[in-house]
């Protein structure tokens, strides 16, 4: 079984975001994926606003203040909270983009070499092959580069991730 959302990129190379910013930028970036496919009616955030808001540094976005400030930006409509491995595929199967963090120092695995050292993307779908699932993600693009669908084994990486949900409460009208 596959599933990929119809989800569009963007990257955090972008020249409309603030160079100094660049580097750091993948969590406002992957927020930002988020916000315009889950509420495409609402006013787009650009990724320099979501950078203050969500109080990103210069060696990045850790996670509870992703979730922490998400909250304080969509309101009292939507559920922001970490969520399991199954969660997140539930999540998928609902229609609904996960945030997927890549932390190999703050999780202390210093040794593996996963897909990523340190790297939010919004999880965008997945295949269940035989022994493993393949998440599929935009990587947030690079140095003259958009955004570019990948697919990374969870085997291979689920030592180093974490997800977090952006699920409606309810029903919106």
């Amino acid at each position: 079984m596959r599933i990929q959302l119809p989800v569009n990129g963007q990257s955090q190379h972008a020249d409309n975001v603030r160079e100094q910013w660049r580097n750091s930028a993948c969590g406002p970036t992957t927020a930002a994926i988020m916000l315009d496919y889950l509420l495409p009616h609402e006013k787009t955030k650009s990724i320099n606003q979501l950078y203050k808001q969500l109080g990103t540094t210069p060696i990045g976005l850790f996670k509870y203040r992703f979730i922490h400030n998400m909250r304080k930006i969509v309101g009292p409509d939507w559920s922001i909270q970490s969520c399991s491995f199954h969660d997140a595929l539930f999540e998928l199967r609902a229609g609904r983009p996960v945030a997927m963090k890549f932390d190999k120092y703050f999780s202390f695995h210093f040794c593996l070499k996963p897909k990523y050292a340190y790297h939010w993307v919004p999880l965008i779908g997945y295949e269940e092959v035989e022994n493993d699932v393949i998440l599929i993600i935009h990587d947030n693009g690079g140095q003259n580069r958009d955004s570019q669908i990948r697919e990374v084994s969870y085997k291979a990486n689920q030592k180093v991730l974490s997800f977090v949900k952006m699920t409606p409460l309810s029903v919106r009208e």
